[in-house]
């Protein structure tokens, strides 16, 4: 837009937001002169009313009441068992507090992708957005852009905007690679999960950390793309290199593989190979042998998510997510001590 266009142009009731740094939610609180606004917020938004000249509409009057009970969800990466619990405990979350959920599932994380969907999602009048993001990108895609409603991010590491609920992947690792080592092991080998995914990059981090904490290099993580087929062929390629004392794996699906692969070689787990896997899916227990692994509390973390919403609609300056859950390690038949 020109720089004309930009004079001329009539301000918004979000970008009276955008400047005071609230939500559209807050600026129709103080529109229409409600409480539970504090004096500091209501002070910036007026000062952000006078500096744009904004003249609010009887629609943005009405915002406040004319509430849509609805929130918006985008989720991105494959619809596995992790980000599928996520969604349906969020989407339960969201029914027990009156809301209903749009929901949205971009093809890739590539910020315009993304941007579009959201945008979407925000001309359906939304409360507030949820982002379940497998990637850096899909968080990145979202740095710099004022919505103009509250943002919560589901995701493994801390970066981006808005306010964030995780599971702590990196801790979550730490655990699996501490048992291991405790039964003895010190050749810990990671089937890791594809680049550019944070719970990969969290659990390769934790599996590098613990083991150099104990003077211990490692060898080179593999990389697989959570598939029971990236399990067997990794697995396939550590029989022919030499088979590892044990192997720490990102998910339960590749472990799967894994153990297939082992089995083709004639390998007994754990007589032979020690394997730990990570989110304990249902059907882990019944893996042969019984998988150890590291559980995810997919259903806190989606009534976490939330929570998370609600807090921001309440309180449109309380920022503080909910405390980051840990992952717990379930011991079953795929382990034991040297």
């Amino acid at each position: 837009m020109s720089a004309n266009g930009d004079r001329n142009r009539v301000a918004t009731i979000f970008d009276v937001a955008r400047l005071a740094g609230v939500s559209h939610q807050t600026v129709s609180r103080v529109l229409n002169d409600l409480p539970n606004v504090r004096p500091a917020t209501r002070e910036r938004v007026e000062n952000a009313i006078t500096q744009l000249r904004y003249v609010p509409s009887q629609a943005a009057r009405a915002l406040v009441t004319r509430r849509s009970r609805t929130i918006g969800l985008v989720a991105t990466g494959l619809p596995d068992y992790g980000p599928s619990s996520v969604v349906l405990n969020f989407n339960e979350s969201a029914r027990d507090a009156g809301y209903a959920v749009i929901a949205t599932n971009p093809a890739d994380a590539a910020a315009a992708t993304l941007r579009s969907a959201t945008e979407m999602l925000i001309r359906q009048n939304v409360e507030a957005v949820v982002l379940l993001a497998a990637e850096r990108a899909a968080l990145d895609a979202f740095d710099g852009w004022e919505l103009g409603v509250p943002l919560v991010s589901i995701a493994s590491e801390s970066r981006g905007r808005g306010i964030r609920v995780a599971l702590d992947q990196y801790q979550g690792a730490r655990t699996a690679v501490s048992h291991l080592l405790s039964l003895g092991h010190r050749d810990i080998a990671h089937i890791a999960g594809p680049d550019g995914s944070m719970d990969a990059e969290e659990r390769l981090r934790g599996w590098r950390d613990r083991l150099a904490e104990t003077g211990i290099a490692g060898r080179e993580p593999e990389r697989g793309d959570w598939s029971p087929e990236a399990g067997h062929r990794i697995g396939t390629d550590l029989v022919r290199a030499g088979v590892p004392g044990a192997v720490f794996v990102a998910n339960d699906q590749m472990a799967l593989g894994l153990l297939h692969a082992l089995a083709d070689a004639g390998l007994r787990v754990p007589d032979d190979v020690s394997v730990v896997g990570f989110d304990d899916i249902p059907e882990a227990a019944h893996f042969s042998p019984p998988l150890t692994t590291v559980r995810q509390d997919f259903v806190g973390l989606g009534r976490d998510a939330m929570a998370a919403v609600l807090t921001q609609l309440q309180d449109e300056e309380a920022t503080a997510p909910p405390p980051t859950r840990v992952p717990q390690l379930v011991v079953r038949a795929s382990t034991r001590e040297l």
